[in-house]
Parts: C-alpha cells; structure tokens; sequence
C-alpha cells in the first residue's frame, strides 16, 4: 500500500511537484518557438515582420516581469502554496485564451495572462523550493526547476514539430492548448504538499512549522537533532528580524541587505544577457537564417536537437552543483559561453550576406548568409549546441538557485520578487528587440552577447560570495566576507552558535513575547 504522507513530505517529491511549474513555462516558450516557423502560422496571422513579432513574443515576458514584481505580496500573505496553485489556474486560462485566439490581439492577450502565472511560479518556485531544502541538497533541489523548463521547451518544441504537418490551424492551436495540462496537473496535485516551514514559523505558526520540519527532515520525529537545530536557528531570525526590522519594501534598501538586492538582480539579468532565451525563442529563424537545413523540416530538426542537449546536460548541474559550488560554475560557464559566441560570430562573417525577399511581401525581406562550406556550416551548428551545454550546465539552473537562497526571511520573498522582475524585464527587451537586431547587426548580435558573457564572469569573480554548504541562516554571516576569499565554515558555524546562544540568553532573561507569537502583518 502506498504511504501518500511519506511521497507527500519527500523533499525530492515536494520540489519536483513544485517545479512543474517550470514545465508550464518552458512549454510556452517551445511552442512558440517552433510555431513561429510554420507556413500555417505566418499564413493565419498575415507573416507578421519582425516589429510585430517582437511584440508577440515579448507579451509573454511582458506579462512575467509583472506578475513577479507582483508575487511577493501574496507569497507573503497568503503562502508559497497557495501563490503557486492561483499562478497555475492563471495559466490554464491563458492557455486556452492562445488556444481560441482569432487574431494577434487574442493572442497577445493570452500570452499576457499567461506571462503574468509564469512570473509568479518563477518567482515562487524557488523561493519555495529553497525553504524546504536541506542545505546540503539546496542547489540540487532548486536546480530541477530548471531542469522542468528544459523539459516544458523540449516537449512542446516536439509537440510543435509533429502538430507542423496539420494543414489548417490545429497546427499552433493545438500545442498552445496541451500547454494547460501541466497547469491542471501542478493546480490540482499542490494541495497535498506541505507549506514552507519558515513561512509558517513567519506567520507564528510554529508547531505547524516545527510538525513540517519534522516531516521533511526528521522522518516525523519532532525531536530530531537536525529539527531542533534548524527550527532553533529560524526562530532566532525571526525574533531579530521582528525586533529590528518590518516587512517592508524600503527594507530592501537598507545597508547589509541592499548589496545582496543588488547581486540577486544582476545575476537575472544576467542570465538574459547570456543570450540563452533568445536562441530559445529563436533558433529556428536563427538556423535558416544562417541556411542550415533546406527545408521547414529539416532546419525544425536541428533546432529541436538544442532542446534535448538543454535537457541533458541539465543533469549535471542538478548532481553536482552542490560539490561544485556557486562561484566557480558560474565563472566558468560563462567564459565557456563567450568563447562558444565569439566563434559563433566569427563563422558568420565568413559567409555572403544578402536579402532574402519573402514570397507573401514583396517589400519584405530578411537577411540570410551562405557560408563558404559544409564543414562551416556544420562548425555554426556544433558551436551553437556547445553554448547551449554551457547554459545547461551552469547559468541555466544556478541563474534561480543564487538569488533564492542569499536574502534573510523577512525579506525573502520581496527580494526575490524583485530580482525575478529584473529577469523578466530584460528578457521583454531582448525578446521585442532581437529580431530588430538579427536583421540590423547580423553576426555583430553574437559578438554583443559574447562580451557581455565575459563581463559577467568578472562580475561575478569580483563580487558573488560562495554560498555552497550554508543554511539560509548563516548567510548574514556568510555576506559578511570578502567574496573573493574561502569563507572558513568553523568560523560561521561557531558565529551562529553565538546567536543562538545569545537569543537563549534573550529568552531566559526577558521571557517569550506573546506578541512574537502572532501572525506578522505584511
């Protein structure tokens, strides 16, 4: 007989369940990405040029960078949880909304809607995810979204592929109305998993909190050294918190926790900077216009063959970035990627570039380029798949991992509200302005990105402290450093000793304020 309660408190399961959420997302960005490229497409909505079609695609991230700045209220409010299950009854909606649309408006309308739940479950995720983790698995655990996404983009791109060769307009509505399965699936399955401790230990709910954290950790024994630990490390926290700060947006500002506000937002833009969503969003149109494949099949191929490499080189990161750390995966990854670009734009200044007029417009017309050779051609594509790995691998899942586990409680979920928004700001930007640019800059748009990969590694040298190892308590302590130095973990450890010791000391000359025991008001 199947124990529900064991599958239900299973911190693997919880995360798992929690990051279909990432599906939900990556499903969105697949089918678009490889519907965009079909004739029954460009057909029914009259070959929309690259202004229109930006503003396509970017209603999506659009509806995102809103529906993230928004989510920390609620999160807040009303619980990872329950954020997480209207985000997906949102998505469903728009869902269906694409699924109907009779035009672009319809279409953008539902993109918006849909948009707005991916940036709250983007945002919650993690946050979430994170709260529920041991701090040994943190990464791992937070690094499935991730890896959820890949899979959403990779599923749906196929999906995309076979529904190519419908004939009438089933072949766009039909993957933009599986896209709501996961949706259904995600709503109607988060019911049954727990809330995030540290939420309910925010709230004043503590036996919930400590009945949580004994289920997660413990295996149900509310005695556990490791339950007593951290339910003694998180009610210290609080207390601090609740004794020299609110739960304000203004907090975000203040000093000690600005800077890692500054670091959390950088990082998500960052993460657009690579240049990843944007191959993503359009490597179809990428590939024919570097002439590769002869054919709407053929180049739907080998785009669709990035998806799987974003799918499995995933993996790794998931295994190993919590033996890898922080800092040096996102260091390497991102010279890796800059390399991979240089070579990229490089190749394609080999080639004849000249204007590819569209049959349907006679006044419109695209840039393409013949390379020199197969073997170029071929160099364009293994490249291209080599920058993926890299993404996969390092600033895809570490891009949610950092940022959801460096902000104290009180401001968590605001901070990463924030941080998320920035992500998705500039991932409208570039989703509306890239095909602008593929026709204006051609091979200079590779050159840009590999330079901006290049300045995120220094950054990141210069400034991002290693997080690996560390309980969402300690990083107070852990910010207190110089990033580009070994943080010693005795002396961390023994620091949060001393607070521990110091608020026992608090209690036992002061007493427990009844206060301190009631729900916070955001």
């Amino acid at each position: 007989m199947v124990n529900w309660t064991r599958l239900t408190t299973n911190v693997y399961i919880i995360s798992s369940w929690a990051s279909i959420g990432g599906i939900m997302f990556g499903f969105d960005i697949g089918s678009n990405s490889g519907t965009i490229g079909t004739k029954q497409y460009q057909d029914y909505f009259d070959h929309p040029d690259a202004l229109l079609q930006g503003g396509i695609n970017a209603a999506l991230s659009a509806g995102c960078f809103v529906g993230a700045l928004c989510s920390g209220w609620p999160a807040d409010r009303y619980s990872r949880k329950f954020t997480l299950i209207a985000a997906s009854a949102l998505f469903i909606v728009g869902s269906l909304l694409q699924s109907a649309a009779n035009g672009v408006p319809m279409l953008c309308a539902g993109r918006v809607i849909n948009g707005i739940s991916v940036g709250i479950t983007s945002m919650v995720i993690p946050l979430y995810q994170s709260e529920v983790a041991p701090k040994e698995i943190r990464g791992r655990l937070v690094a499935v979204q991730q890896w959820s996404i890949t899979w959403g983009i990779f599923l749906a791109f196929w999906i995309q592929t076979g529904c190519a060769h419908i004939q009438d307009t089933a072949a766009f509505r039909a993957p933009w109305a599986i896209q709501a399965i996961p949706a259904i699936v995600l709503c109607a399955g988060m019911w049954a998993f727990p809330h995030s401790p540290r939420w309910l230990a925010d709230r004043g709910r503590m036996e919930e909190a400590i009945k949580v954290l004994a289920d997660i950790h413990g295996d149900g024994d509310v005695n556990h050294p490791r339950v007593l630990v951290e339910i003694q490390e998180i009610q210290a926290v609080i207390r601090f918190d609740r004794e020299q700060a609110s739960h304000r947006y203004s907090d975000l500002f203040k000093p000690g926790i600005a800077y890692r506000v500054f670091l959390g937002v950088f990082l998500q833009i960052w993460q657009q900077l690579t240049g990843m969503n944007i191959i993503m969003f359009y490597v179809v149109f990428l590939f024919q216009q570097a002439g590769i494949g002869n054919n709407q099949d053929s180049t739907l191929i080998a785009s669709g063959v990035s998806y799987v490499i974003n799918v499995v080189m995933t993996v790794p990161a998931i295994l190993f970035v919590d033996k890898w750390g922080r800092r040096p995966t996102l260091i390497f990854g991102a010279l890796a990627m800059s390399s991979f670009l240089w070579i990229v734009g490089g190749l394609l200044t080999t080639g004849d570039w000249y204007i590819q007029m569209d049959p349907a417009q006679s006044n419109y017309g695209k840039w393409s380029v013949t390379l020199p050779n197969i073997e170029t051609t071929n160099a364009v594509v293994a490249f291209v798949y080599l920058f993926v790995a890299s993404f996969a691998t390092t600033w895809g899942p570490l891009g949610w991992v950092y940022p959801a586990e460096i902000y104290p409680l009180r401001v968590r979920a605001m901070a990463i509200s924030l941080s998320t928004a920035a992500n998705w700001f500039f991932n409208w930007l570039l989703s509306f302005a890239v095909p602008m640019m593929m026709e204006r800059l051609r091979f200079g748009l590779y050159f840009l990105f590999a330079a901006f990969n290049f300045l995120m590694a220094l950054h990141v040298w210069l400034c991002y402290p290693e997080t690996k190892g560390f309980t969402l308590e300690e990083m107070n302590i852990v910010f207190e450093g110089n990033p580009r130095k070994k943080i010693d973990r005795a002396y961390v450890a023994e620091r949060m000793k001393q607070t521990l010791d110091a608020d026992i000391d608090h209690i036992s000359t002061h007493g427990e304020n009844d206060d301190e025991k009631k729900p916070q008001e955001v």
